[in-house]
């Protein structure tokens, strides 16, 4: 017997926001891009050009993030009959891992600086930080309303180049008054080990999620629980919960009944599961009901 509870919350409008949140992210730094390798080169300014280098990365992953997220959207069909969600997971894990590769790239620029470093034209630094504060805070306050994994890893982009024009900022302020060029090198490195720190975090959790890992160890005990919890059901195996973006999850299970009940009893049960179960807001769940003497016909990895 096979219950298919389809519980499809279609959301267009989320993905809408979340694809023209990213689209905004993207614009503002192409443009902030493009400034910074003119203002690094105008000022001297070897940090400003690192970032101009760093930012061009956040550009290129967060076009990527915006195609994805789009495609992200699409309805399902027989190819991804899950539909496109976990596109957007791919997104992340993507930005992940230029994000990464861009803080290593700064760390190997700004270690050998500290040996020898560079007077910078300081006032044109604390023009270009004042701007580079200002738009790429612009861009992370856009996307920290999102909630899908991929706005995350983009606002932890936008907050690493806020975080590194601080850095310039008082680097800049600081070298009006005393020639210390070592600063600035010192300052990109402890904001990228900052920075790695929380990406692999977040890499982490993408890594664990792309390869199915159960979401939410608590949440899955906790359903296991409300299956459990009629006369009617002897046990429950087969039991999955797995996400298709770090927000979308999707839950199978078998459930073993103590006796060979009738259809009524068995169509109250179904009623009473569907509305234990409306809270997790599952996007697809599909229950399979055994009778005392059947066998499973999937006896292999039950859980």
């Amino acid at each position: 017997m096979h219950s298919h509870n389809h519980s499809h919350h279609h959301n267009h409008s989320h993905g809408g926001e979340a694809s023209k949140r990213i689209g905004w992210a993207f614009f503002l730094n192409v443009v902030f891009t493009i400034i910074e390798f003119i203002g690094g080169w105008l000022t001297n300014s070897t940090a400003i050009m690192a970032d101009a280098v760093h930012d061009l990365g956040d550009s290129l992953s967060i076009g990527t993030a915006w195609g994805l997220n789009k495609l992200s959207d699409k309805e399902a069909n027989k190819t991804f009959s899950y539909g496109y969600k976990r596109f957007s997971l791919l997104g992340a894990l993507i930005n992940g891992l230029v994000l990464i590769t861009g803080s290593v790239w700064i760390l190997f620029e700004a270690i050998p600086r500290l040996s020898n470093p560079e007077m910078p034209q300081a006032e044109g630094m604390l023009l270009l930080s004042i701007f580079g504060i200002a738009v790429n805070g612009f861009a992370a306050y856009k996307l920290s309303g999102g909630s899908t994994l991929n706005e995350k890893v983009l606002n932890w982009h936008l907050l690493e180049d806020v975080l590194g024009w601080v850095a310039v900022l008082i680097v800049s302020i600081v070298l009006m008054f005393k020639p210390w060029a070592i600063l600035d090198p010192i300052l990109s490195i402890g904001f990228t080990l900052f920075i790695l720190f929380n990406v692999g975090r977040n890499l982490k959790e993408t890594v664990l999620l792309f390869l199915q890992a159960t979401p939410d160890k608590k949440q899955l005990e906790e359903v296991r629980n409300i299956l459990l919890e009629s006369d009617n059901v002897d046990s429950v195996h087969h039991f999955h919960i797995w996400s298709l973006d770090g927000e979308h999850n999707v839950m199978t299970a078998h459930i073993q009944l103590t006796q060979n009940i009738s259809l009524q009893t068995m169509s109250e049960l179904k009623e009473a599961l569907r509305a234990s179960l409306a809270n997790y807001d599952f996007v697809h769940t599909t229950i399979e009901f055994e009778f005392a003497d059947e066998a499973c016909r999937d006896e292999a990895d039950a859980l």
